[in-house]
């Protein structure tokens, strides 16, 4: 027989973060039945959350903005993964100033917990803690991106960004410890579970799936990633759950061998391995290269003998999250970079020809100009572009469907798919970067054949239908550069108006006028596609 032995499934190192001092006010000392407890005030519990959900809405960890920056120094790197790296790096120089956050999707806000029993609160700490991320998406310019169910098909946006998920766990010990996270929809929706079997366990069968799979990962959640998969668990939630953690590093420190108590551990090989494979996938940062990741994570997790659950998940570019602590000694919360202008190399010349397209011409004259260039091909866009997503597509063919001839806009005008945050005051814009194009994909026949949506402009990898209606209809799919919303919504967007369907807020239809908006050819109107010909090229 075995003796009982507890063993802790993440056996994670001292916690070596370094962290600032939010505030003491409002924790205090006490006593109960001879143990030391913490006492927090309400007020303080709320200030946490909001502080760190305004924090990680405008800035970045310090270690993420060096790996991105390395890809600037790194000679193999291609001009496009550099162009997309410097531009990340001008983002968060813009971001950091706390006016245009980040990424125009402010996430959904997630919060885990770990209260030790000797910590006193004595009111709801969730419902605390949904008031502090209330605050914190009231006060700023964050958009409002969760929809409650009226009926099984009918929804409406809550206007709040609530509700959050907030998992509180309960420890040991006289500290409260915190991650918190803001998780938008582009990389979240790359979150994959796959229920496989022990015949998956060798190296080469793990390997092979896991270059399969990299291209469903693709670039559609702004990278350059930090990525993870993890192998077992007790569970399918288990698994995903470690998946989310160790996208935010916060089981870098695991052991890196297994016991046989059955604790989680990374498996450094293997992660030097699979990054190589990230890196040959050709995907690059988001427009061809290498630097699809700045690293991965690669976690064992013990199983049940009949399953073997594998989760793979991200963080994308955008990678917002954030550790905090309350101790005896006040609250904290973890440092980010507050200077990320030092991450700016010297200005150099431009790599590749840029070619300007005036959007103001007619959707024809446009067309004509763009099948003159090859996929890749770097565009700088200017004048008048039509912003519709997914509820404004979905309400379009809705009214196709009732007999109604497709709108003007969706014939004569550029299609981006986006959704801005909140306008700040002052400004013509909020942040207004590019949605996963992606969704838009079961509309694209239907309107081409009905000579919308030929010129499409949004983030990732598109559908083989996709190609095949822009080589039918003679379409083009524009790739914009995702994770630099805060640099569009300022220094590319100069008017925006909203013409149809204003009761879906951020989902409605706009009318902006843009100035030098980057984008690449990613389909023509001869059947390519760069995306395609990665494919072919490396993962099959």
């Amino acid at each position: 027989m075995q003796p009982f032995h507890y063993q802790n499934m993440y056996p994670v190192e001292e916690d070596r973060t370094p962290y600032r001092l939010l505030s003491n006010a409002y924790t205090s000392s006490g006593v109960f039945e001879n143990n030391s407890i913490v006492k927090i005030e309400q007020e303080g519990l709320a200030l946490l959350a909001e502080a760190a959900f305004t924090d990680i809405a405008f800035q970045l960890r310090t270690a993420h903005l060096e790996k991105i920056a390395g890809i600037l120094k790194d000679p193999e790197s291609s001009g496009n993964d550099r162009y997309v790296a410097l531009e990340i790096i001008k983002n968060a120089v813009i971001a950091a100033a706390r006016v245009f956050p980040l990424c125009q999707d402010t996430g959904t806000a997630t919060i885990m917990g770990e209260k030790g029993q000797r910590v006193w609160t004595g009111y709801s700490d969730k419902e605390v803690l949904s008031q502090g991320v209330y605050n914190a998406y009231q006060k700023y310019s964050l958009r409002y991106s969760q929809n409650a169910p009226l009926t099984m098909y009918e929804e409406v946006n809550t206007g709040t960004n609530l509700p959050a998920q907030i998992d509180i766990y309960a420890t040991s010990g006289n500290e409260y410890h915190f991650l918190f996270i803001a998780k938008g929809g582009g990389s979240a929706n790359k979150t994959f579970l796959f229920q496989k079997t022990k015949a998956i366990l060798n190296p080469k069968s793990l390997k092979n799936f896991f270059k399969k799979e990299l291209n469903h990962i693709g670039t559609a959640a702004c990278p350059p990633y930090h990525l993870a998969v993890v192998i077992g668990g007790t569970s399918a939630e288990a698994n995903l759950k470690t998946v989310k953690l160790a996208t935010s590093g916060y089981l870098d420190s695991l052991p890196t061998r297994g016991n046989t108590s059955g604790h989680a551990f990374r498996d450094l090989d293997m992660e030097k391995e699979f990054f190589q494979l990230a890196c040959d996938s050709g995907f690059g940062a988001q427009f061809g290269g290498k630097n699809l990741c700045l690293d991965t994570r690669v976690i064992r997790l013990p199983r049940h003998g009949a399953s073997c659950p594998i989760g793979i998940g991200l963080s994308c570019s955008a990678d917002r999250n954030m550790k905090a602590k309350i101790t005896e000694q006040g609250i904290f919360v973890e440092q980010l970079e507050n200077n990320p202008a030092r991450f700016l190399p010297e200005p150099v010349a431009t790599e590749k020809e840029t070619v300007r397209i005036n959007l103001d011409h007619d959707i024809d004259e446009i067309r004509n100009t763009l099948t003159k260039y090859p996929v890749t091909t770097r565009l700088l866009l200017n004048g008048k572009i039509i912003v519709a997503r997914d509820i404004a597509h979905a309400k379009v063919l809705e009214d196709m469907e009732k007999g109604n001839p497709l709108p003007w806009y969706m014939k004569n005008h550029i299609i981006l798919y986006a959704g801005p945050a909140k306008t700040p005051e002052g400004f013509p814009s909020g942040s207004f970067g590019p949605t996963t194009a992606a969704r838009m994909d079961p509309y694209v026949p239907v309107f081409q054949k009905n000579r919308g949506s030929l010129i499409m402009l949004g983030k990732g990898n598109r559908s083989p239908e996709v190609t095949q209606s822009c080589k039918a209809h003679g379409g083009f799919y524009l790739g914009a550069v995702g994770g630099i919303s805060a640099k569009l919504g300022k220094e590319c967007v100069t008017s925006v108006e909203v013409i149809a369907f204003p009761e879906l807020g951020m989902e409605a239809v706009r009318m902006i006028t843009v100035k030098d908006f980057p984008a690449f050819i990613i389909t023509d109107d001869k059947g390519n596609d760069f995306f395609e010909q990665l494919r072919i090229t490396n993962l099959i």
